[in-house]
């Protein structure tokens, strides 16, 4: 049976067709048979009390594997004439926007509580999108996040890191690793470091000891509804600590350990319960560290380094779901 595909993302001309994800995504229901769709969370809207949004057909040209990279042509997709439909036509729609996760985010997902779930699959559920702040919501697995305070407060701050030696601050609002920063109590800067990210003690920040086996990468690990279906290892270059492959990082060929199956096997259920069916977790040294529900990434790297399709894993378990 064909389905229709409905994805909601940032505009084509801004993705990268050999490393972003949705692309995989969407080339994958495209091999499968499937009608993608594309869509803007600016062109969502509700009318008569149902979900509807400006559609555009889309048609890709496949990303090609050359020597150890993904190669695309220079015009990879060709686009149909503008429809304004009901989402609830659609068999299934991704919410692909990328962080931050904005006002006009958060309206986005309001609009989508008005697709019927009985008619229509939304990965990720918008409630579920709400609720998981991709930063906060892993401190609710106790036994494997590493010891983090959120707070404002430059004094709590200070005694975090003065206890633990090293920390990194983390803004709750942002994405590949951007305003991250390693602090060590004994830091000049401490307290404009402190002051800048928190906007003066106005806004709460992410403070979490710092783990030396991040200098052995940042692992990226890709759940499909509960269950982990390949991982990635992300690896700093040169002088910069962060491992983020926007940030410069590499990628490297990686397996999932016991203990990393076991994070997985933590996380799963409320995963599920929260309509969180497509994720990346990220673990350092066996602890998880974010869980990413917006738009997480990886699914390039880790198909050229094992030679698999995760993105028609992924659609073929929207056919199931179906």
């Amino acid at each position: 049976m064909t389905l229709k595909l409905a994805f909601i993302i940032d505009p084509l001309s801004l993705l990268d067709p050999g490393h972003d994800t949705s692309v995989a995504l969407m080339e994958a229901a495209q091999n499968l048979g499937h009608e993608v769709w594309v869509t803007g969370a600016n062109l969502l809207s509700v009318v008569e009390g149902k979900a509807w949004a400006g559609l555009e057909r889309l048609e890709l040209k496949p990303v090609q594997l050359v020597e150890g990279r993904w190669v695309a042509d220079s015009v990879w997709y060709q686009l149909g004439s503008r429809t304004f439909a009901p989402l609830e036509e659609m068999d299934a729609v991704f919410m692909r926007t990328d962080p931050p996760v904005s006002t006009p985010y958060l309206y986005a997902t309001y609009i989508l509580d008005y697709i019927d779930s009985n008619k229509t699959l939304v990965v990720n559920n918008p409630q579920g999108l709400r609720a998981a702040n991709e930063k906060m919501y892993a401190l609710q697995f106790t036994k494997v996040v590493p010891e983090t305070i959120v707070t404002a407060d430059k004094q709590v701050i200070r005694q975090f890191v003065e206890s633990k030696g090293a920390a990194i601050l983390k803004p709750l609002g942002n994405k590949a690793g951007e305003g991250i920063l390693y602090l060590e109590p004994s830091d000049r800067n401490f307290n404009s470091i402190v002051e800048l990210s928190t906007l003066q003690g106005r806004v709460p920040i992410m403070v979490q000891t710092y783990l030396p086996a991040a200098k052995e990468g940042d692992k990226r690990i890709i759940l499909l509804d509960g269950e982990p279906i390949g991982a990635v290892n992300r690896v700093s270059t040169g002088s910069e600590f962060r491992n983020n492959m926007a940030a410069g990082g590499t990628v490297a060929k990686t397996e999932i350990t016991p203990q990393e199956q076991i994070i997985c096997a933590e996380v799963a259920q409320k995963l599920q319960k929260d309509g969180l069916y497509f994720v990346g977790i990220d673990v350092i040294g066996g602890y998880l560290t974010e869980i990413n529900v917006t738009s997480p990434t990886g699914i390039r790297e880790i198909d050229r380094l094992e030679d698999t399709r995760l993105g028609e894993q992924v659609i073929e378990w929207v056919e199931k779901k179906r």
